[in-house]
């Protein structure tokens, strides 16, 4: 357990706080909260719910199929758990889409506040107490859990100790490349062989067949990025 304070600390809030929970109670993001590198809380936003049923939704103005979020538990939340340096996200379908760039970014903020929309989405005026609204893809989700799930994870493997800091360099999108295909034992699989090139021991070869096989990956399966050219490795890599 780290004496330092946690580089990183997120909280949460969900109607579904053990769904968040559970998804992130194993592996890479479980291994930065008990190493003390990170701090995660998920927070019931029924705490901050309307009378005795502890209510966070209602039918909205002018009509309409579905309930939406109040503004109150929401914006409860966000006072309780705010502190200076604060950056609160609502997870929305119609916000900025997550890139590892925005990931980078948030995860050296020292701490977050994730909101997790259900429902037909949140009344307009809970928008003006966010910082920042994000969304994992163009497509519809039931609630915001999935997306805080996946932002967290993101965000705790990036935590400085959280893993081996040459592997977050050969990432995906650590440059506008995606990796490089790689191979482990056997050296033959059903007919089909490990490159040569790999085998040889000639490291610059390697480095050379890899950054190849990266740059014709991309312009196969992401164009888009390919288009943007391969950004500069930190560290002048």
């Amino acid at each position: 357990m780290s004496a330092e304070a946690p580089a990183l600390r997120i909280d949460v809030v969900s109607l579904f706080p053990e769904t968040v929970q559970a998804a992130l109670a194993a592996s890479i993001p479980a291994r930065a909260v008990e190493r003390g590198l990170a701090a995660l809380n998920v927070h019931d936003l029924r705490e901050w719910g309307i009378g005795k049923h502890r209510a966070v939704d209602d039918e909205p103005y002018g009509g309409g199929a579905g309930m939406l979020m109040r503004p109150e538990p929401l914006v409860g939340a966000i006072e309780a758990l705010r502190r200076d340096g604060s950056i609160v996200i609502l997870l929305d379908a119609g916000g900025e889409r997550l890139k590892q760039s925005r990931v980078r970014t948030l995860a050296a903020a020292g701490h977050l506040i994730i909101l997790c929309g259900r429902y037909e989405g949140v009344d307009q005026r809970v928008r003006s107490y966010v910082d920042l609204e994000l969304s994992v893809g163009d497509f519809v989700l039931s609630g915001g859990e999935p997306a805080a799930i996946v932002l967290c994870d993101a965000l705790l493997r990036l935590v400085p100790g959280a893993i081996d800091a040459a592997s977050l360099r050969e990432e995906s999108f650590s440059t506008n490349l995606l990796e490089y295909p790689q191979y482990t034992r056997p050296a033959e699989y059903r007919g089909a062989a490990v490159p040569d090139i790999l085998l040889s021991g000639n490291h610059a070869a390697v480095a050379a067949w890899r950054a190849e096989q990266a740059r014709q990956r991309t312009a196969a399966q992401r164009p888009d990025l390919a288009e943007r050219g391969a950004a500069p490795r930190e560290g002048g890599d």
